[in-house]
C-alpha cells in the first residue's frame, strides 16, 4: 500500500495529530509515495477530457498538492497553468516538480485558501482533485462560488469523482470507519484536521453545481482498470 520511500507510521500520526495545514507541511516531501495521491490514470483522464495539447488558454489547480494535476494541465495550456494550495510544504514540491512539466505555459503557484480564490473570470479550466474531503459540507457552496467566479463565461470545472458505495461494498465500511475516526479526533483535539470521505459524490453534486450556474455532464467508462467505476464530471459555466 505504502512505497519503501513513503512515511513511517509515526509520521502519519504526527500529521493526524497537527492541523491541515500543518500536516500536509510535514507529509510533502513523501506524499507523491502514498496512496492518498490521486493515480496518473486519473489524471490523464481527466486532461484528456479538457481537451488535447494547447487546447486552451490557462487552467487552474484547486488544492494542487504536490502539483500531480499540473503536470497534465501544462502540456494543454497556451498562457498559464496555476495551482492554489494552503501548504507551503506541498508548494514547494509543486514548484519543484511542475518546473520540469512538458509545455511552456507560465507557471503559477499560490499559496491560499480555496474557499477565498484570488480571481476573477479569468480561467478557462479549473480541476481539483483528491481535496474534497478537506472541504466541510457547510463550505461546498463557498468552493464552487469561488470556482465559477474564476472561470470565464464557458469555462469548465473538470473533476474527478464516484457514487456513494452500497452496505456490500467494503469501501463503505472503510470510509464511513475512517470519517467516524475523524470526528472523534476533531471532537477532543484542535486544532482540527479536516479529511472526510464520501463527499461530492455523483449524482448529488450536480444539484450543487447547478446552483452555481453550470450546466454539468458526467463522463462514465474513461478511466482504466482498476479505476473503471470513476466518473468524470465536466461542468461548464453558463
Amino acid at each position: 500500500m505504502f512505497h519503501p520511500e513513503g512515511p513511517t507510521f509515526i509520521e502519519l500520526m504526527r500529521q493526524a495529530l497537527a492541523s491541515t495545514e500543518r500536516g500536509y507541511d510535514l507529509i510533502a516531501p513523501k506524499f507523491d509515495r502514498t496512496p492518498f495521491r490521486t493515480p496518473d490514470e486519473l489524471l490523464a483522464a481527466m486532461a484528456k477530457l479538457v481537451g488535447g495539447p494547447r487546447s486552451i488558454g490557462s487552467a487552474l489547480d484547486v488544492c494542487c498538492g504536490t502539483g500531480a494535476a499540473m503536470l497534465h494541465l501544462r502540456p494543454l495550456c497556451t498562457e498559464r497553468v496555476v495551482g492554489v494550495d494552503f501548504s507551503a510544504g506541498m508548494l514547494d514540491e509543486a514548484r519543484r516538480r511542475v518546473a520540469e512539466a512538458p509545455g511552456d505555459a507560465r507557471v503559477e503557484l499560490v499559496r491560499g485558501d480555496a474557499l477565498d480564490l484570488p480571481f476573477d473570470a479569468e480561467m478557462d479550466v479549473v480541476t481539483s482533485v483528491g481535496a474534497f474531503g478537506h472541504v466541510l459540507r457547510a463550505d461546498e457552496d463557498r468552493f464552487v462560488a469561488g470556482i465559477a467566479r474564476a472561470l470565464r463565461p464557458g469555462g469548465r470545472f473538470v473533476f474527478v469523482t464516484g457514487r456513494a458505495p452500497g452496505l456490500g461494498d467494503p469501501w463503505f465500511w472503510a470510509a464511513h470507519g475512517f470519517n467516524a475516526v475523524m470526528r472523534i479526533r476533531n471532537a477532543l483535539l484542535r486544532p482540527a484536521f479536516i479529511m472526510y470521505y464520501l463527499t461530492f459524490l455523483w449524482p448529488d453534486v450536480r444539484a450543487l453545481l447547478e446552483r452555481h450556474g453550470f450546466e454539468v455532464e458526467a463522463h462514465e467508462g474513461l478511466c482504466p482498470p482498476p479505476y473503471q467505476r470513476a466518473i468524470v464530471v465536466s461542468a461548464r459555466k453558463r
